[in-house]
């Protein structure tokens, strides 16, 4: 689901100061438009690709930049020109530029959208060599939320997956002496850490649950789920899945949570962690940077571990969301268009690291550079090497048992009335049963119609 640092929460910026520094070539940091003019590929006149991101201002914009500035300054037939809208204008611009014959040669879309656009004929297939070299350089999770139905249709970029944010102190006050393993320690521990005045005001969430955005109102939920060994949606993409045992265990741990008092999702989450007042909570990987930054001093007592599964002996699962770059299914230069996101994506540069001589692919170094991941765990251990922060870990970890987010046509949408139910089952407006029937029907009248 949308991570928060996309519709207005916590910046992740903050990440990238607990990462090691990444060694690029000078072209990388020059700076200025990446190309003049639109061309043919004559003698003289080059063809200009242009890639639209939502990669708009701060340093997102500059890392992106940086390797297309590299590029531009090693190619002399093709170039390349970045354009960027704010993420929540993105979905929109790709619709409305591709149906007046203006879509951009590279997109960089939210995997959540891939169905939708693969639907309206936005996105063109990768080639066979390009689909083989994603499925082999890349995790399941990444290979999957670039896909749709079977096909590989972009390299994926950044990704994010989710684990179980704790408070040291909070916990050890409580008497548990580590994080929990399993549904039943985790519901333990929330009830044991949770603190409430004399007035019944929440002083401590135990676990917190927050209505503040979707990567806290549904990411973790769907992160639940599949650690429970649910999913939302049906193998077919045509129905929902989410009214099953394991979703109903998700449904019935959380409103337990809340009716017990051990969460109350009407607080900030983000705000309440850093100042001690959230003993646990699942969130996504970016957090990491901005919590040290945030907290200070204070920080050594936030531990992350793997997502606690129902029972000790099953197996570990949870929730990757992420971003891809694929060709526009109207490009006039799609072979042209590859070639650079070969170049970005597998080609190999030095890096710093422990190990002298160590390498990373660009898109990696860039997206460790401002704080997240990619796909290419090779790539994550050698730029999480030595002297990164140890919090860092159960994120990388989880690429490999990561479940990316449901891509299908109409996800997007599916997606608000999960969140507008799972909201109303957490404040009391419906029971667990209610809230299943209402999703079921609402999810599978979206995904089932026509797009």
């Amino acid at each position: 689901m949308t991570p928060s640092h996309r519709t207005g929460g916590l910046s992740r910026r903050h990440f990238a100061l607990a990462l090691p520094s990444v060694l690029l070539p000078p072209a990388l940091l020059a700076s200025g438009c990446a190309a003049p003019y639109q061309g043919t590929g004559q003698p003289g006149d080059p063809i200009v690709l242009t890639l639209l991101s939502h990669y708009a201002s701060g340093e997102l914009k500059e890392a992106l930049q940086g390797p297309v500035d590299e590029w531009n300054a090693t190619h002399d037939r093709v170039k390349v020109r970045t354009k960027a809208v704010e993420f929540t204008d993105l979905l929109t611009t790709f619709m409305v530029r591709q149906a007046a014959g203006q879509g951009a040669d590279i997109l960089h879309p939210y995997c959540l959208w891939n169905g939708q656009l693969v639907r309206a004929g936005v996105l063109r297939p990768a080639p066979s060599e390009h689909a083989e070299e994603i499925r082999r350089g890349y995790g399941e999770a990444t290979v999957g939320a670039s896909s749709v139905g079977g096909k590989v249709y972009g390299y994926p970029t950044e990704v994010q997956t989710y684990a179980l944010y704790y408070n040291k102190r909070l916990l050890r006050e409580a008497g548990i002496e580590g994080p929990p393993r399993t549904w039943r320690e985790l519901e333990e521990a929330a009830y044991r850490t949770a603190k409430r005045d004399r007035y019944g005001n929440t002083l401590v969430q135990g676990f917190g649950l927050s209505t503040y955005d979707d990567s806290t109102t549904v990411g973790q939920t769907l992160a639940l789920l599949n650690a429970a060994g649910g999913t939302f949606v049906s193998a077919d993409g045509r129905s929902a899945a989410i009214d099953s045992p394991a979703g109903r265990a998700v449904f019935d741990l959380e409103h337990r949570l809340v009716v017990k008092g051990a969460s109350a999702p009407g607080v900030n989450v983000y705000k309440a962690f850093q100042s001690g007042q959230v003993a646990m909570v699942v969130s996504a990987g970016w957090w990491t940077g901005s919590l040290k930054t945030q907290m200070g001093h204070d920080y050594h007592d936030v531990g992350v571990a793997p997502l606690p599964v129902p029972e000790a002996d099953d197996k570990l699962a949870t929730l990757s969301t992420g971003f891809m770059l694929g060709v526009n299914a109207t490009s006039k230069y799609p072979r042209e268009a590859w070639e650079f996101l070969r170049w970005l994506n597998t080609e190999k540069v030095r890096v710093k690291s422990a190990k002298k001589g160590a390498t990373a692919t660009r898109m990696s170094s860039l997206q460790v550079s401002v704080g997240s991941l990619t796909g290419r765990a090779d790539d994550m251990r050698t730029l999480l090497s030595e002297g990164s922060d140890p919090n860092l870990r159960p994120f990388l970890d989880a690429l490999a048992y990561a479940v990316p987010e449901p891509n299908v046509p109409g996800a997007q949408q599916a997606k608000s009335l999960l969140r507008k139910n799972i909201e109303a089952l957490w404040t009391g407006q419906q029971s667990v049963d209610e809230s299943l029937r209402t999703i079921r029907r609402q999810v599978d009248q979206e995904v089932s119609r026509s797009w």
